[in-house]
């Protein structure tokens, strides 16, 4: 071989290398853009918790409002987090007619759910009794406008999803991280303008300022899709639409929807039938699984979804050309990055739980028996932060290979898990114990994950020196931390001279 010839291929070697190594840095870029995105987004819902708390504490009309606001904010997660777009991403990566089919699933699904939501506006109480049985007819009739209200936010949150998908596929995921803060805001100006009137007035202008925050989000990205250019995409999908044929595209993605909501959803189902378990329990127990659950998903959302939301476009077309060996490595890099930020928030939550909920929630009608509760149910939460993170990452590769049934079968049996310790631990635990049951599901749920994925991918994993550097490291976290929250105690406790 000439000398040219080896220069040449050097060359391309050197370049092959630099793409690979800009990719590389430009996925961290994504995965730090995107969490800091939803960091912005859950400081201001923390914000907007804290007003709650201060306007309505943990009462029988801040329960009314969180169970009208249950199923739509429920939706809200399982589509925002991943579900609806590990269902239609590779799907239209796939597609021969991107617009046609991208245009015919939107149509679809907002038809639909535009029935439905006008069948629950027409007849509110059956869902709401649905979504409280424990309840009496009184407080359900009480509660059955706020649900109408609270409803049409499942309308609006898929229209954003379904633009947000699009933009990710682009690889762009800053505009969807920021724009649940435009949601926020809204509920916290309603806050700022009504705290002063009774619980009723505050419940109501809350579930009115639901609407408008949603109504901004979808805003938000029609800006960001007109920049895109995506928007010609959708014009010529509804141009085409009788004149290319999708029907097969069509069957494959409802083959892998139902399967895929399932599978990515048993974190939220489980809060969901936590909600209505609660109902039974004594007043104020709604609240407290709602304020806990709200500082858990804090470390949960701005580190594993924000790493699996940019990781899965990459996953899915590494998966899609044959290319395991990028696909498993982006795995090996986002699995120690989730361990490490997920174990030390895990021990913080579990060991700083009293500080944060006191600093977070304890004014106005907050008190300090109500802290206690939180806290007891926060610190249960905490101990299914790790699993449900990793199980995040894994469940990629299932999704990316279109293996959603396994996954749905996966999530099944950790849901059956957690309804059964439920039932069982309410009894002695109370909400804590709900919570409790939670994170056991999320420990099934990782475990039948990684089995799925391969055992053996994640022996390669963990045979690493970063195993001893982790449990060494979370253990000494926790000395440090049981240290300081000891002080914090002893300061926010001090009686009063």
């Amino acid at each position: 071989m000439s000398n040219c010839h080896i220069f040449l291929l050097n060359q391309h070697l050197d370049t092959i290398t630099f793409n690979l190594k800009s990719k590389s840095i430009m996925r961290l870029k994504s995965i730090f853009t995107n969490s800091f995105g939803i960091l912005f987004s859950r400081v201001t819902g923390l914000g907007r918790d804290v007003l709650m708390a201060s306007a309505l504490g943990a009462s029988v009309w801040s329960d009314m409002f969180f169970v009208a606001f249950k199923l739509p904010n429920l939706f809200r997660r399982i589509f925002a987090e991943g579900a609806f777009t590990q269902a239609f991403m590779p799907s239209f990566i796939a597609s021969r007619h991107k617009g046609v089919f991208a245009t015919a699933i939107f149509l679809r699904f907002l038809l639909f759910l535009m029935a439905f939501s006008l069948f629950i506006t027409l007849f509110p109480e059956p869902i709401t009794k649905l979504l409280a049985w424990g309840w009496g007819k009184d407080l359900i009739a009480d509660t059955a406008p706020l649900t109408a209200i609270n409803f049409w936010y499942l309308d609006l949150i898929f229209i954003v999803t379904f633009l947000a998908t699009l933009l990710q596929y682009k690889e762009h995921f800053a505009t969807t991280a920021m724009s649940t803060a435009l949601l926020n805001i809204s509920m916290i100006t309603a806050l700022w303008l009504y705290m002063k009137e009774d619980p009723k007035t505050v419940a109501y202008a809350l579930s009115f300022a639901v609407l408008i925050g949603g109504g901004l989000q979808i805003v938000a990205h029609l800006i960001t899709l007109n920049r895109f250019n995506l928007h010609k995409l959708l014009i010529g999908g509804w141009k085409y639409r009788k004149h290319k044929d999708v029907n097969e595209e069509k069957k494959h993605f409802q083959s892998l929807f139902l399967p895929g909501i399932i599978g990515n959803s048993t974190p939220q189902i489980s809060a969901f039938i936590d909600t209505i378990l609660a109902t039974f329990l004594m007043t104020g127990s709604v609240s407290y699984l709602f304020y806990a659950n709200r500082v858990f998903q804090l470390p949960l959302a701005i580190i594993a979804i924000a790493t699996a939301t940019v990781l899965f476009p990459s996953v899915s077309k590494s998966l899609k050309n044959n290319d395991e060996k990028s696909a498993y490595a982006n795995l090996n890099k986002a699995f120690w990055l989730l361990a490490f930020l997920l174990g030390a928030a895990m021990i913080g939550g579990i060991l700083l739980a009293e500080p944060i909920v006191w600093l977070l929630f304890e004014r106005g009608k907050f008190t300090q028996l109500q802290t206690i509760e939180t806290v007891n149910v926060l610190q249960m939460y905490m101990v299914g932060l790790l699993p449900f993170g990793l199980a995040k990452l894994f469940s990629l590769f299932l999704y990316a290979s279109h293996r959603h049934k396994k996954a749905a079968k996966i999530a099944v049996y950790a849901l059956i898990t957690s309804v059964s310790a439920s039932l069982i631990l309410m009894q002695f635990m109370g909400a804590s114990g709900l919570a409790l049951a939670g994170s056991i599901g999320g420990w099934v749920l990782f475990s039948l994950t990684v089995k799925e994925v391969g055992f053996d991918k994640f022996l390669e994993i963990v045979k690493s020196k970063k195993s001893i550097y982790f449990v060494v490291g979370l253990f000494l976290f926790a000395l440090l931390l049981s240290s300081i929250n000891t002080l914090l105690i002893q300061h926010i406790r001090e009686p009063l001279i």
